[in-house]
């Protein structure tokens, strides 16, 4: 047996044991020892965005391993643009992880929903009715608002991989989103001593969510929401909401900013305008920020907790081989995915995709760092800290979390 293999085995063991023990939060604390479970990312400097790559050809389906253990997995293969790229890179990421761990454990079915909304309700239902024990995907927001509508104590257990998806009851979110990454942000600074925190999200049931979440981060140093603020078209835009900030605030230690879909460069530029943003005051953003770049000179010295795409563990180099491209981070949920699948197949059995399991609050640790999921359907991750310097992002600490 290759050396490779049997790390692979190892980490499908120590994933089991850590099903079966129920260690607390503790472990997935920043900074903690916590042992590999998926793999473990590796260390590096500064993150780097992925090398273009050209994914495989579409496939749809497709039946992967022969375990007594059904999941489904849905994915925009077809799709064109970005959203077929991810799909494509998922699927070859997933075919590894059941070569590595999956193929005598459980039997993956992998079907194509195009891109399109319709036809990933349509497949949505035919997994749900498929007798799966696990349905991973789909990545459209229609189709997954439809799967968390669903009530049933039948319904089988969803990893949903839609972009900026908040998570329901059973229907949990895998990707990173704007909640986690400004939870995780202002935990990173309250550890180092700030107590006193705004808050501007973006209007909605999304940033209501972000509230919450930070709110809660901040609880555990000791530190706490001065005020939270939407901000967006309908609230007047940036400057009102810096007007309304100072007129219920002052002198606050740290800024917290989750724009969701909107620049933040305005909200920054009219904090600094009015002399908010001083040396004093810590300013954080969210992994939602690189959607627009971070080289316009205000963003300068915030700071951001996101995943780093170029660091994705011990599957890396087997992919290059496998696949002859570079993975990036959507290779990390496809495996990550798969082989949480797995371990728990092993684990456990069928019996074993339950709530319960999946909700273990010890976590699980994947080619994406130590992640877990919550009652409410969130997915809580621990990731690298970064400080945003001449347009670049510089790690500061390897490993935060906002849980």
């Amino acid at each position: 047996m290759t050396v490779s293999r049997q790390r692979f085995l190892r980490h499908a063991a120590l994933l089991a044991l850590a099903l079966a023990l129920p260690l607390g939060l503790g472990a997935c604390q920043s900074g903690t020892g916590s042992e590999d479970v998926l793999g473990t990312a590796a260390d590096g400097s500064a993150a780097s965005a992925p090398a273009a790559a050209k994914a495989g050809p579409a496939r749809g389906g497709e039946t992967l391993g022969k375990g007594p253990v059904k999941v489904a997995m849905l994915l925009p293969l077809s799709a064109g643009g970005a959203a077929g790229d991810r799909g494509r890179k998922m699927r070859d990421a997933a075919a590894l992880a059941m070569a590595d761990l999956g193929n005598d454990l459980i039997t993956l079915n992998v079907e194509d929903t195009g891109g399109n909304d319709g036809r990933a309700r349509t497949l949505t239902t035919g997994a749900l009715a498929s007798g799966a024990k696990l349905v991973i995907g789909p990545s459209e927001q229609g189709a997954v608002r439809q799967l968390a509508a669903i009530s049933g104590a039948n319904r089988p257990l969803v990893l949903a991989l839609a972009d900026n998806y908040a998570g329901a009851p059973g229907v949990y979110s895998v990707r990173l989103n704007e909640a986690d990454s400004a939870a995780a942000g202002a935990a990173a600074i309250a550890a180092k001593g700030p107590r006193k925190f705004v808050l501007f999200m973006a209007e909605g049931e999304a940033g209501k969510a972000v509230e919450k979440r930070v709110a809660n981060s901040l609880s555990i140093y000791g530190a706490s929401l001065a005020v939270a603020l939407p901000f967006g078209p309908s609230s007047g835009g940036s400057e009102k909401a810096v007007a309304d900030m100072m007129a219920l605030v002052s002198d606050p230690q740290a800024v917290v900013i989750a724009s969701g879909g909107a620049n933040p460069a305005p909200l920054v530029s009219a904090l600094k305008a009015k002399g908010v943003l001083g040396k004093s005051v810590t300013l954080v953003g969210s992994n939602r920020w690189l959607e627009h770049g971070i080289d316009d000179p205000v963003l300068q010295g915030a700071y951001i907790a996101t995943l780093d795409s170029a660091e994705i563990g011990p599957i890396a180099e087997r992919f290059r081989k496998t696949y002859n491209y570079e993975p990036d981070v959507n290779v990390a949920y496809g495996y990550d995915t798969v082989a949480l699948a797995a371990g728990i197949a092993s684990a456990m059995g069928p019996k074993g995709f339950t709530r319960k399991v999946i909700e273990n609050p010890t976590g699980f640790r994947g080619s994406t760092g130590v992640f877990r999921f919550r009652q409410d359907g969130a997915g809580e991750r621990a990731m690298p800290f970064f400080r945003i310097d001449k347009g670049k992002l510089t790690q500061i600490e390897k490993s935060t979390s906002g849980f």
